[in-house]
Order: C-alpha cells, then structure tokens, then sequence
C-alpha cells in the first residue's frame, strides 16, 4: 500500500503501536466507519474526535463488510485508497482497518480511552455503547448534525435531485 507509515494494517503491530503510545501517557481516541467519498462532514468530526486525546486511530470497513450493510456497488473507493487518503489528514495519526460488521471486537482490542462517533448517534441509539463503557472508554458524539452524506453526493453527482437526507 502506498502513503504513509501512518497506515498499520496487521493487528499486532496495531496492539504494539498502542501499547508504545500508552506508555507515553498518551490518551487514545478511536472513531470507525467506512469514509467512503471523504466529505466535510467526515474532515470536521475527524478534527473533533482528534481534539479528544492525543492519538486518532481511525479504524476503516473493509470492503466486504462496506457491502454487507450498504449493498452492492460500495464502497466506491476501494480500501487502499480510502486509507491512504486518511492517513493524509492532518487529524488523522493511525488508520486500522476491520473486517467485522460492528465494532464490539475492534473496541475491546483497542481498548481506547475515547470511542468517538458522529452525532447522527447518541448513548441510546449507538450500537457498541455498552461495549465502550465495559472497556473504560468515554463517549464522544462529534462533529456537525449530519447533514452530508456520500449517498446525497453520488446523488447529486448523477443529476438525481438534492440531498435525500439518507445520510450513507
């Protein structure tokens, strides 16, 4: 994969590189998703989840889990690409990726001291809640409301009307 060393795929140079960070005092925050057609929607919660710690690990849907709840034809950018163009941010200091369908298991093997997530959720509707608070970690809800969306822009892109409000 081209990019930067920010981009550490294998599992066990992750745990390793977080454990190394940990012993600094470093306080790690970890948001997921797909960032598929990165937007300022995602460029603003990524700025926020970052001013959260001192460490942002976002962890990236590998391609088959993209398709297994967001249908076929997604993600549009493939996974190498997706995290390249992460790991280019400036908010951005290591990107993961997964192959689950939730993040219960990255959360526990993270173990962070914040899971941020975009404010399209809050501590009733966030699926992996529970599992943030049996781990220590902090809530964070971040970003703008959300009001952009790759959907609302492959719609556009493809003369389809406005925004949906479907925000995939």
């Amino acid at each position: 994969m081209k990019g930067s060393e920010k981009i550490i795929l294998d599992a066990g140079e992750l745990e390793a590189e977080l454990e190394r960070r940990r012993a600094q005092g470093m306080r790690i925050v970890l948001t997921n998703g797909t960032f598929d057609i990165l937007h300022v929607g995602h460029v603003r919660a990524l700025e926020e989840a970052r001013s959260r710690g001192d460490l942002l690990l976002v962890a990236l849907n590998s391609d088959a889990s993209v398709r297994s709840y967001k249908g076929p034809g997604r993600p549009f950018v493939p996974l190498e690409e997706r995290a390249e163009i992460l790991a280019a941010l400036q908010s951005v200091d290591l990107v993961t990726v997964f192959e689950e369908p939730d993040a219960h298991a990255l959360i526990r093997r993270v173990r962070p001291d914040v899971y941020a997530k975009g404010r399209d959720y809050d501590r009733q509707t966030l699926p992996e809640a529970a599992t943030a608070r049996e781990v220590g970690a902090e809530l964070a809800f971040v970003g703008d409301e959300k009001t952009h969306a790759a959907s609302d822009l492959v719609r556009r892109l493809r003369g389809n009307g406005e925004p949906s409000g479907d925000h995939g």
